[in-house]
């Protein structure tokens, strides 16, 4: 989900404290029983099957076990083959996008991956169209077809220089055609992919054991090392495990405090800071009555507190963000500071009072998972009913259930991140404010759905900049979401491990390839 986006500056530290992934240290991988390198996370895995998920926290185990046929290196916001041997588009309006295979390819369980398994991945992914998939990342998506073994081409209805970056996320992820049903969801805890890591056993919401894939070739070098993944619910609970030394990596997310207390004074492990492209937002039901009318929002968007909800709940480990495109990637404004520059109750009254509303406004306020949600959304509420406009009803909602319910609309609004699918301003545009946009928010305008199409169009992906900024206008204006903050990302290691600091950018992937012990 991204472009030249983030500028992305790494720091090695000596410090203390803790951060998010997290596992259980001290296991034995069973392959040769080489000692596993235990990473912990607060993401969340909601499904194993490409097809079937759309979220962060799947997408990072995706990039592991799976493979697509471009990838992107650390700090490149440029695609680069890798189950393919080249690609590119066909003809200059970019409505023809081949890619060559390279020879050798097998899937984890031995079976050779071919141009027909990418054929099949993309069709049953289109096919099943799960509620919860990604399959309106296709939405330009015409046709595959296959030239023999290892020739795939890829027709599209309109101009999509974005492709290349979309393929190279978990969208692209090659299944086994010969195990994956054509036509619906594989079940179970079992996977088949081609990418540097094989999954050896899997436990839901607790332990991904990854151990190295012998038939992986591709771009990256390939695992050296078996990692365990260990999945923990909340911050503090990965924090508690780094603590222990239970885990040799910790990657999102620890708590603000736990962060903000990081002191050169502690020097038994490493820490590398990032500017990341997670980010936050409030979003709004449209189709909800209590904040179907403009007025509301932009009522809401003039009393929300950006700098107070960074500094009071998140330790500054935020940054206030006043757009729909983070910092560091083109096409970035500052288009909600341009139209409301301060918290300013009195404006919020009078944009209600002139569109005939009667304070105070009623709604409820959901929320799930991440870093200090509760205290946020509790900032947010108190925030909001301080001006006498607004009465909020808070509601925490388990992660699961909670993207069932975004997508039924039960939400009047709610609150959350989001984490780039790859490096480019399309991804804060297109899934979050497109016409059938991933949150569900029932927005949709006329000329952003232009915009979005003009600014797919361009090669030079900065050329598309005024594009991005005219977006983001229109949203400060229409204000189908709030923009809270931006993330930086911390990774904690211990000082036997290397690589760390490559295993997040602002490219969407988790690369635990890179870890190894020194």
């Amino acid at each position: 989900m991204r472009g030249v986006r983030r500028r992305s500056r790494s720091k090695v530290v000596v410090a203390a404290l803790a951060l998010m992934s997290v596992g259980l240290s001290g296991c034995s991988s069973g392959d040769g029983g080489e000692e596993p390198i235990v990473v912990g996370t607060t993401d969340r895995v909601t499904g194993l099957d490409p097809a079937a998920v759309y979220d962060a926290g799947s997408w990072s185990l995706f990039g592991n076990i799976y493979q697509s046929l471009l990838t992107f290196t650390p700090g490149s916001d440029k695609p680069t083959p890798d189950a393919a041997k080249s690609c590119g588009f066909q003809d200059e309006r970019r409505q023809t996008y081949a890619c060559t295979l390279r020879s050798g390819l097998k899937f984890s369980n031995g079976h050779p991956l071919t141009a027909a398994d990418v054929k099949f991945s993309f069709d049953r992914i289109l096919r099943i169209k799960a509620e919860e998939g990604p399959a309106d990342l296709l939405e330009t998506l015409k046709s595959v077809e296959t030239d023999g073994d290892f020739k795939v081409t890829f027709h599209l209805r309109t101009p999509d220089a974005i492709f290349p970056s979309k393929i190279a996320s978990g969208l692209g992820s090659i299944v086994d055609s010969r195990v994956y049903p054509a036509d619906k969801i594989r079940t179970g805890d079992e996977v088949d992919g081609s990418g540097p890591y094989r999954l050896k056993r899997y436990a839901r919401d607790d332990t991904a054991e990854l151990t190295p894939n012998k038939h992986y070739r591709g771009a990256n070098k390939g695992a050296a090392d078996p990692v365990t993944v260990r999945y923990f619910a909340e911050p503090q609970q990965l924090k508690n495990a780094w603590d222990a030394s239970k885990v040799d990596v910790a990657s999102r997310d620890m708590p603000a405090a736990a962060l903000s207390a990081l002191s050169l004074r502690e020097n038994d492990f490493r820490v590398s800071e990032t500017t990341s492209s997670g980010t936050r937002f409030l979003v709004f039901n449209l189709k909800s009555a209590p904040v179907k009318d403009a007025a509301v929002r932009r009522a809401v968007a003039s009393v929300v507190d950006r700098v107070a909800i960074a500094r009071d709940v998140h330790q500054r480990t935020v940054e206030p963000l006043y757009s729909l495109i983070p910092q560091g990637v083109f096409g970035h404004s500052t288009s909600f500071y341009d139209r409301y520059p301060k918290p300013d109750p009195d404006a919020a009254r009078r944009l209600l009072r002139s569109a005939g509303l009667t304070a105070p406004v009623h709604f409820t306020l959901a929320f799930s998972k991440g870093v200090s949600t509760h205290e946020e959304t509790a900032l947010i509420k108190k925030q909001l009913e301080s001006t006498g406009l607004f009465r909020i009803d808070t509601k925490y909602v388990e992660w699961t259930e909670f993207q069932k319910g975004r997508a039924r609309g039960d939400y009047d609004a709610y609150v959350m991140g989001w984490l780039a699918d790859y490096p480019d301003a399309d991804t804060f545009t297109s899934p979050l404010v497109g016409k059938a946009n991933n949150l569900y928010s029932g927005y949709a305008n006329d000329r952003v759905e232009k915009l979005i199409r003009e600014a797919r169009q361009s090669g030079r992906r900065e050329g598309s900049t005024d594009a991005y900024r005219d977006i983001q206008k229109i949203i400060a204006e229409d204000v189908p979401l709030v923009p809270l903050w931006q993330k930086k990302e911390y990774m904690l290691s211990k000082e036997s491990i290397s690589g760390a600091q490559y295993l997040i950018d602002g490219s969407g992937l988790w690369r635990l390839w890179r870890l190894g012990r020194i």
